[in-house]
């Protein structure tokens, strides 16, 4: 088999045999699959069997794989130049496009991941605040910036431990780690603390912990907050921009951040970020303001190309309305064939992003999703793959529903959820 032989390869020359950890299937167990191409709602791996993707390069394929105006926007870009390192036309264009469509943007720098918007807008935050705390919350991942990667301590209130080797604890000695949708505690903190915190980073609707929808006033609350103590309020959008809603989670739920963070969506498949939010805050990178960032590929033209014409098809009339019915209609079709085979089993999903949960209800924060049955999941993860679906190899993300998702392709995902909750 291929794919065994090349993760053998692999682990010779790249640690773990993946340049991204969930790619190795650790959580999972098994042999990661080594794909060869992808088109519409499918991929097929180097076996040459192949998958409905509901993975979807974990978020950027919102319109589905090789889109032919897609393809053809980089394709015409590639031909002028695959980097100029300047200025150019079509990054203005999309950051035009960005502000118009999302409700907070007066101002957006374009960067080459969303670890790079995130790590940036936290310098932006510090930097113009004057202050150093930032608050994150359990089970939201923000990137691999240093400070970012911290875990919560023994109590609900608490200042973060690194969660990674390499990471001195004097680097996250200021990142305070909060439980997700806990009001009372958010409140309670900011009234001890408030007057150090330099800003909030949140992901509106956390997709990094599987999906934990924000509880009623939560997103009200922490806007409040940073209001009444002069913190700033970070919407990490990286994932929800452009799936939950066209103006992004902010749009959908009615909340003006000061800063938003970019990035997934916006490639179109390739790699950009962005950040972007109040021009004064804006005003404070350099060159304008002391705050540095720079990226030699930062607004690459040939990504930018991906970006812009992935953004004119979401814009298009009911593409949203289509996909989030769609993706209802797979979460409430396996939570139908799980309640059928008598399995223990939740799902929810909110625009085109969706969660399942080895769990008699959806969860709220990160301590409701570590009560989920991750070894049943494990089971059903293995038993759809065998069947043709792939779903994210890990018990803890979000999946995604593109636009090349159709009837074909729902029916055949609950007929082999139905088989795999037999097992």
């Amino acid at each position: 088999m291929k794919n065994d032989e090349l993760f053998q390869r692999a682990r010779k020359l790249i640690p773990g045999g993946v340049n991204s950890p969930v790619r190795a299937f650790g959580a999972v167990g098994g042999t990661p699959r080594f794909f060869a191409r992808a088109a519409g709602a499918h991929l097929w791996d180097v076996d040459g069997k192949r998958y409905v993707d509901y993975v979807g390069s974990w978020g950027p394929m919102v319109a589905g794989h090789g889109h032919p105006a897609v393809v053809a926007a980089v394709q015409a870009a590639a031909a002028n130049a695959l980097s100029y390192g300047a200025p150019t036309q079509a990054e203005v264009e999309l950051a035009e496009t960005l502000c118009r469509l999302v409700p907070s943007l007066e101002s957006v720098r374009l960067v080459s991941s969303g670890t790079e918007a995130t790590m940036t807008a936290i310098r932006l935050a510090r930097g113009f605040t004057g202050r150093s705390t930032i608050v994150k919350f359990e089970g939201c991942y923000h990137g691999h910036a240093d400070a970012l990667l911290v875990k919560a301590g023994s109590g609900a209130l608490t200042f973060g431990n690194p969660s990674s080797a390499g990471v001195p604890a004097e680097v996250v000695a200021h990142t305070a780690v909060l439980s997700y949708n806990d009001i009372p505690g958010m409140k309670k903190f900011f009234s001890q603390n408030g007057k150090s915190v330099a800003a909030v980073i949140v992901e509106p609707v956390a997709g990094n912990m599987n999906l934990v929808l924000p509880a009623p006033g939560f997103l009200e609350a922490l806007r409040e907050e940073c209001t009444r103590h002069g913190a700033l309020l970070i919407l990490d959008e990286v994932m929800t921009g452009f799936r939950v809603a066209l103006g992004g989670a902010q749009a959908r739920f009615g909340i003006r951040p000061d800063l938003t963070t970019l990035g997934k969506v916006i490639g179109g498949g390739l790699p950009v970020g962005a950040l972007g939010g109040r021009r004064d805050i804006m005003d404070k990178l350099a060159p304008l303001g002391p705050v540095y960032q720079a990226g030699t590929l930062s607004g690459n033209p040939v990504a930018v190309a991906a970006g812009m014409a992935t953004l004119k098809l979401v814009e298009q009339p009911d593409f949203q309305e289509k996909i989030e019915s769609t993706t209802r209609l797979l979460v409430e079709g396996l939570a139908a064939a799980a309640k059928k085979a008598g399995v223990v089993f939740s799902a929810q999903a909110i625009g085109s992003m969706f969660g399942l949960y080895f769990r008699a209800s959806v969860p709220g924060n990160f301590a409701e999703v570590m009560q989920c049955d991750k070894e049943r999941f494990n089971r059903f993860f293995h038993a759809m793959l065998e069947r043709g679906v792939y779903l994210a190899p890990s018990a803890y993300e979000a999946g995604f529903v593109s636009a090349a998702h159709g009837s074909a392709e729902i029916e055949a995902t609950l007929a082999a959820a139905r088989g795999a909750f037999a097992g």
